[in-house]
């Protein structure tokens, strides 16, 4: 099946999520602070590029911190400006949704030349466009980076993608910022190109990546 879910992956919807000090970030994922965070697989769910996908998330008082690891043999990405159809080459994605109550969450991918698309997507029964943020600045404005490991050659092996993401740019959703013990739901996913198209999921959807229904769960610990 198209987005499968692997024999191996426990049907654990959720994943807690550590609370840590605001920290700088560099691409790399080297901040001491994530050494508090375990990985989080993504299994693939689509295409033949078998490449190890993993994630870590980590929760301040300001704002959602995520880093991506993606071994990868050829970076496909030519985009150089923030708010382009990222999704068509090598990315990734999350998705928050804080108020489970209306059909509106967040979108954020990130590209491997670490160009960003920030949307909010109003989702009406499989009907979805994403709005870009407006005062798109200061407290509101997110920080990313992001790495491409190469070998001796200079060959790609992987890369790195890490961001933060201000709860000032989440307004006006509800339950917002979270709190210990809050719940949002979630999911994250990879889309590569080296052997046509491949996808990887955190949980698995169904239709496409927009399949809010389906996603996992937040626990803010």
């Amino acid at each position: 099946a198209l987005y499968a879910q692997h024999p191996e992956e426990k049907d654990n919807g959720s994943v807690l999520v550590k609370q840590t000090a605001n920290f700088d970030i560099s691409g790399k994922g080297d901040a001491p602070e994530w050494s508090s965070a375990d990985w989080i697989p993504l299994p693939q769910r689509r295409g033949t590029a078998d490449y190890d996908t993993r994630a870590k998330l980590l929760y301040s008082d300001t704002g959602i911190y995520g880093l991506f690891s993606c071994q990868d043999k050829k970076i496909t990405a030519t985009f150089k400006e923030d708010f382009a159809d990222l999704w068509t080459e090598d990315v990734i994605e999350i998705f928050f949704w804080p108020d489970a109550s209306m059909p509106l969450y967040f979108e954020y991918e990130l590209s491997p030349l670490n160009y960003e698309l920030p949307i909010l997507v109003p989702n009406m029964d499989g009907d979805f466009l994403g709005w870009r943020p407006w005062h798109y600045d200061g407290p509101r404005k997110t920080r990313h980076a992001t790495h491409i490991n190469r070998d001796n050659n200079g060959n790609a092996t992987g890369w790195l993608g890490e961001f933060f993401i201000p709860y000032a740019l989440l307004k006006p959703l509800k339950n917002v910022p979270p709190k210990s013990g809050s719940t949002w739901r979630m999911n994250m996913y990879r889309v590569d190109h080296d052997q046509g198209n491949s996808a990887w999921s955190w949980r698995p959807v169904q239709t496409n990546f927009h399949d809010y229904e389906r996603f996992g769960v937040m626990k803010f610990e």
